[in-house]
């Protein structure tokens, strides 16, 4: 049963109004140019990290702009006001950079021109071919004064509410990693932890260790993630259940929360120090075959395992003041106990296959961890 405090009809509809007054919202139709002038002077604003994510292909961008010179309707954007008159995006990434990447001002990948040439068109096949510049001026006009409705969340609403609307949000039509979207949306709260996040994705002794991480899920951000479950297996492992999305997001809003003492959820020299140390330590163990499965012929299958990084990053924890990196002894022993434990029937028990995500099975693989490395240096 749920511990929700039961309160009267009168009571709930009362709390519900009072949400609603500290949304503070108004809605717009801007005109496309109108758009794109603010852009220039930057009076709207697409976040580097969000634009980053713009992922749309150029047939994708090209019926898009099909469908504003057909006039048809088109989903509302979504803006934070940042200050009076200063808009940041949130909502409608796919749809605003199509726009701008059409008229030149969009900044894009080296592959890419910066004009696109449309090439996706099926309802005027003709419009092919053409770059904005290319177009009969009728046309042109028609895109420029082409309006959009821009929902605006003003300054002074409640910072919280405006950071769960946004989270809620999936109007893009474009599939984001959960971690991209925790990036785009927990600024809306306190971007320290998500800096502090990307800072240590950019360890070099890091860097090594997921080296066998996909390019794909890197340029989805999986390897922000994976320092994100470090922390919130390291410090919120008591909140885990099973399904890992739900445990990272509301770790993320914890550290990240401003109207928390969040100090006390997260020291933020001392968690530096000890991720740096931790991925220091593993990669002189193991280097970039840390994580990676052993086969019967005793190699390495160079894939990253998540149940590996979980298992050694935080089974190291209870003994990591006495690991020394620079202890080349010690980091070969220890190298040879997380190959041989790559082995270990007891070990694959509870990471291999599926179904291993439970907390009991967490808890029973980083225990194991912890006692095989507690035995290895009280044999030293």
């Amino acid at each position: 049963m749920s511990n929700v405090e039961k309160v009267s009809p009168a009571e709930l509809v009362e709390k519900v109004d009072t949400k609603i007054e500290q949304v503070r919202t108004r809605s717009l139709d801007l005109s496309f140019n109108e758009l794109l002038d603010m852009y220039k002077n930057g009076e709207f604003e697409i976040a580097p990290d969000y634009q980053r994510l713009f992922r749309w292909s150029e047939e994708k961008e090209s019926r898009f702009i099909e469908s504003l010179i057909l006039e048809m309707p088109i989903p509302p954007i979504y803006v934070v006001e940042k200050e009076e008159g200063i808009y940041e995006l949130m909502d409608g990434l796919q749809r605003i950079s199509s726009y701008l990447h059409f008229r030149g001002a969009l900044e894009v990948k080296e592959d890419q021109d910066k004009n696109l040439r449309l090439n996706g068109c099926d309802i005027v096949t003709e419009l092919n071919g053409h770059t904005f510049d290319e177009l009969p001026k009728v046309l042109q006009i028609k895109l420029k004064r082409n309006f959009i409705r821009v929902e605006v969340i003003r300054k002074g609403s409640d910072q919280k509410l405006r950071y769960y609307m946004f989270k809620r949000l999936n109007t893009g039509g474009e599939l984001l990693s959960e971690q991209e979207i925790r990036n785009c949306t927990i600024r809306l709260l306190d971007n320290k932890f998500n800096d502090f996040i990307i800072k240590m994705s950019k360890d070099p002794h890091f860097e090594t260790c997921i080296k066998h991480l996909s390019e794909d899920k890197k340029e989805k951000k999986a390897d922000q993630e994976y320092v994100l479950k470090f922390y919130a297996f390291k410090n919120d492992r008591e909140q885990y259940k099973k399904n890992i999305t739900p445990f990272l997001t509301k770790y993320m809003e914890k550290v990240s929360d401003p109207t928390r003492e969040t100090d006390v959820f997260f020291n933020y020299d001392e968690e530096e120090r000890l991720f740096r140390k931790t991925f220091a330590i593993l990669d002189k163990a193991l280097g970039e075959n840390v994580f990676d499965k052993v086969n019967q012929h005793n190699n390495f299958i160079s894939s990253l395992t998540p149940t590996h990084f979980d298992s050694f990053t935080i089974g190291l924890q209870e003994h990591i003041d006495k690991l020394d990196s620079e202890n080349e002894k010690q980091m070969n022993e220890l190298g040879d106990l997380l190959k041989e434990l790559k082995k270990d029937k007891d070990f694959l028990s509870i990471t291999a296959r599926g179904g291993k995500n439970t907390v009991n099975y967490l808890n029973q693989r980083i225990s194991l961890v912890e006692q095989k490395v507690g035995e290895m240096l009280n044999g030293q």
